[in-house]
């Protein structure tokens, strides 16, 4: 019987048996279930550059001042989140795949859902 295969792109590939990910495979058979996680990114610099920047400017020094909220600013809402495939399996739950690209993660989680409705 061949394997039918639901997703290849790069270096991610899932098939009815198995999910491969940067030379790492995991066998289908193995895996119970997957849901998508999500870790928000970490905008504390950004914010604190702002601040320092307000208050620089506050005190007069309004090229630094003006400089540093503008780069906090960019910085706080250029930052993306970071999407992760966690997958479940008999030893517990594994994150295979972290990508910031939220669209690829949910093209990633649904072929490994259709694989493993496909295997039954």
């Amino acid at each position: 019987m061949s394997e039918t295969v639901f997703f290849s792109e790069g270096n991610v590939s899932v098939s009815d048996s198995r999910f491969i990910v940067n030379g790492q495979t995991y066998a289908m058979s193995g895996i119970t279930s997957v849901k998508p996680s999500i870790t928000p990114a970490n905008r504390i610099a950004p914010a604190v550059i702002a601040l320092v920047g307000g208050a620089l400017a506050y005190h007069g020094m309004w090229g630094w001042g003006i400089g540093l909220v503008v780069i906090g600013v960019a910085m706080f809402f250029t930052m993306k989140d970071t999407h992760a495939v966690t997958l479940r399996t008999s030893g517990g739950d594994v994150q295979a795949l972290t990508s910031t690209n939220h669209g690829y993660i949910k093209r990633v989680i649904d072929a490994l859902n259709d694989a493993i409705v496909h295997r039954g």
